[in-house]
């Protein structure tokens, strides 16, 4: 193994989707956190908007929309980023020193407005900016127009960081995510919020 590619949400960064749910509960004027959930989900604007195809306006137009909210841009995204809890400083700690030996990347799900409150929290609770001062590269689906568990998105990371996928392992907390980048012969490894860390998987190098 040469190269480990991280996914963010509970692998990095803690993350409870039900807290942003409830927030838009609290901002809304008569949708509750379930009937949040289903039109986000079938209406797809949270996942349009992670595959780069809303602007953060359009996002916030389509919110407003949608789930009955006259609130300000800040309250739309303060609520969006309900789910984002903290970096346990540990892990960053335990990156910091797998980076010496292997090639390190991220690759997430995320949108421009969770990735920018993501690395305030990895400022505050960790002391770094950025993430691209610790990995290698840092590959955004909103950035990239594409989505795991699609397939091409884990071939255009092989591409671009010039990878040779059985020397690859991937790192994520949804099995459909790991199944995907398997059929290009990437290793993986789950990740269990609360059961399974990066601080045991690589309890050696801690």
């Amino acid at each position: 193994m040469k190269n480990i590619i991280f996914d963010l949400g509970n692998v990095i960064i803690d993350i409870d989707f039900e807290r942003t749910f409830k927030a838009f509960t609290e901002i809304s004027e008569n949708v509750n956190w379930r009937e949040s959930e289903r039109i986000l989900k079938e209406k797809q604007i949270w996942s349009r908007y992670e595959k780069g195809q809303l602007t953060d306006a359009e996002f916030r137009a389509e919110i407003r929309e949608e789930l009955k909210i006259t609130a300000s841009d800040e309250q739309i995204d303060t609520a969006f980023c309900g789910l984002l809890m903290d970096i346990d400083p540990a892990r960053i700690e335990l990156i910091k020193k797998l980076a010496t030996k292997y090639k390190i990347y991220i690759l997430s799900n995320t949108s421009h407005i969770h990735f920018l409150e993501v690395e305030r929290i990895l400022e505050r609770c960790a002391g770094v900016k950025h993430f691209s001062e610790i990995f290698d590269y840092v590959f955004l689906s909103y950035e990239m127009g594409k989505l795991k568990p699609e397939v091409d998105i884990y071939e255009e990371v092989l591409k671009q960081a010039n990878l040779v996928a059985s020397e690859t392992l991937f790192l994520d907390d949804l099995l459909a995510n790991l199944e995907g980048a398997a059929t290009l012969g990437i290793q993986t490894k789950q990740i269990v919020p609360n059961e399974f860390t990066i601080l045991d998987l690589f309890s050696n190098e801690v």
